[in-house]
Formats: C-alpha cells, structure tokens, sequence
C-alpha cells in the first residue's frame, strides 16, 4: 500500500470502492474463466476466452455475461476490504520495531490477509460459480438433446429448459440441506488458493510499487502504483491458478453430461492430472490474469488516491 497511513474505516470503504470498479469492469472475462475451468476434455462446449464470451451472448444476451454479478457486487465490498485492510493490519504489527519489513514478514502479512479474507469469498464464490456455470451446463444439454431424441424408442420431442435460479434460492437449498457447511464447501480449496496468492502479491507489490519512489519518504505516483498492482497481481494469479482450477471444480454443484464428480482436493487433482493431463491446471489462467490485473491495480490507484479518508474527512467539516 501506500505509506500513507490512513484511518481503518477509509482502508475499508477503500477496498469496497475498489472491488466494485474492478468487478463492474472484468466480470466477464471471470465468467468465461469459469466455464472454460470447469469443461472437461470429453465435453468442450468452448475453445477459447473469445470464443465463450461470443457463444454466452448469442444463446444468453449481452447481460448473460453478467450472469453471477448480483453476488460479486454484493460481496466483494467486504471481500477486498478485508484482504487489503488485514495486509495493512498485520504488516504494522509485524513493523513495531520500525525496522523494514523482510521478505518473510511481508509474506506472514500476506498470509494472514489470505486467511481472513475466504470468511466472505468461500460463500461468495461457491455462489456466484453457479450462477456463472448454468448457462454451459444448458448449452450442453440442448447439444445432446437430438441424440437423445434419436436413442428415444419413443421419438417424443423432449425441450430443455433452463431452470433460472437466483442465489438467495440456492442459498436457501444450502442452509436447508447442509446448514452453513453447504455455503463454505471448497473451503481447504480457497484457502490453498488465496493464502499463496496473497503470499506472492502483498510482497511483489510493495517490492515493485518501491521501484517507483524517489526516496523512501515520498509515495510512488499512482501510475507506479496502478501498474504494480496490475504486474503483481496477475503474476500471483497464475501462480495460484491449479489450486483455483480445483477448487471451482469442487465448489460446482451441477455437473455436464458425463463429467466426473470429486470426493476433495487430492481425488480432484489426480483425476484432472490422469484424465486431462497437466496442462488442464492452467486452464482459464490467462482469463483469471486478466480479471485479476486490473482488479488489483484499481486498488492500489484508489488507495492512492484515498477516496474514502477524504469523504470522511469531509462530512465533519460540514457538520462544523
């Protein structure tokens, strides 16, 4: 961050600030993640980024690529607040003696961010993944629709309907059926995913964001800061990306025709190692670098900018 000190509630309000910009611009590409992850080999519906985004507005309209954002906007508030702010909070308590950060201690600060942070993205994702994923595992049953047609002795004419769900309904079945388990499946999968990337990225960000500062007493400006945020964050985001391949597996509730199911992490990695080769680890990963670059700088230059201390700081004055 930036070697302003600003207030805890700024640093939130920040964070929200920032996770609803980055969202409203990147969630498509997010969605097209998604659906490019969670296809396996026997049933690809699509062969690139492009391809998905084209395919989800010609069956799904231009707001099918949106499809899961409702819960995004919603959460994401809390989600970055909590990351950036617990970053903050553990890297001033780990600095008490005034000495500069080492590496390790900056990766601990990230470490602890990571963890606070999947209290609110674990739902978030588990959510907003099946939101995201309905509109292929639709496309798909209408492609095997006419098979089936041809393997019905009957030759009635069967239609497939989208059933549109919303994530309050899928929120409820969730508690209904499993308690608040349900809403935090994939939970080990979050954390082997979010816990290293915030390892990668709070370092390599202030590493970087350093680069650009004339002396260490005056901030970097805020391009430095945007393009930082944007270096570090998609180097974390493919670094990270097998563990986010597994866990939006294992967070799908609805699987395609044919596509396996996964009793946790280890039969998830070794089934896509053996049936989909290694590669498969990366699926979606230049999508996720994508989203997660833009994202992150938007957050440094809001941060930069310190949007929320000055809203705060005005509202005193004019009660004054």
């Amino acid at each position: 961050m930036a070697d302003k000190q600003i207030s805890l509630p700024a640093k939130l309000i920040n964070g929200g600030i920032a996770g609803l910009i980055g969202v409203t611009c990147v969630f498509p590409i997010d969605l097209a993640k998604t659906r490019l992850q969670n296809q396996q080999n026997g049933q690809r519906m699509y062969t690139s980024m492009s391809d998905c985004l084209i395919k989800t507005i010609r069956s799904e309209g231009y707001f099918g690529m949106y499809r899961g954002a409702a819960v995004n906007l919603t959460l994401v508030t809390p989600e970055k607040a909590i990351k950036l702010a617990a970053n903050d909070f553990f890297r001033h308590h780990l600095s008490k003696d005034g000495k500069k950060l080492t590496l390790l201690k900056e990766m601990l600060a990230g470490c602890g961010a990571g963890t606070c942070q999947v209290i609110v993205t674990t739902p978030m994702e588990m959510l907003k993944i099946q939101l995201q994923d309905a509109g292929r595992i639709a496309a798909q049953k209408k492609l095997m629709a006419p098979q089936a047609q041809i393997s019905s002795s009957t030759g009635a004419a069967e239609s497939v309907v989208e059933r549109r769900t919303t994530a309050t309904q899928i929120t409820r079945e969730l508690l209904r059926s499993k308690g608040i388990a349900g809403l935090y499946k994939g939970l080990g999968a979050t954390l082997l995913r979010d816990v290293p990337f915030s390892i990668v990225y709070f370092p390599l960000f202030a590493n970087l964001n350093k680069l650009g500062q004339k002396t260490p007493d005056i901030k970097a400006p805020f391009y430095v800061s945007f393009l930082s945020g944007c270096l570090a964050g998609s180097t974390a985001a493919v670094a990270v990306n097998p563990c986010d391949v597994i866990k939006t597996r294992l967070q799908s509730l609805q699987r395609g025709v044919n596509e396996d199911t996964y009793s946790g992490i280890l039969d998830c990695a070794r089934k896509i190692w053996q049936k989909e080769g290694p590669m498969a680890f990366l699926k979606g990963a230049y999508c996720r670098a994508l989203v997660i670059a833009p994202l992150f700088g938007i957050a440094q230059v809001v941060y930069f900018i310190g949007i929320a201390e000055f809203l705060l700081d005005l509202f005193p004055k004019r009660r004054n």
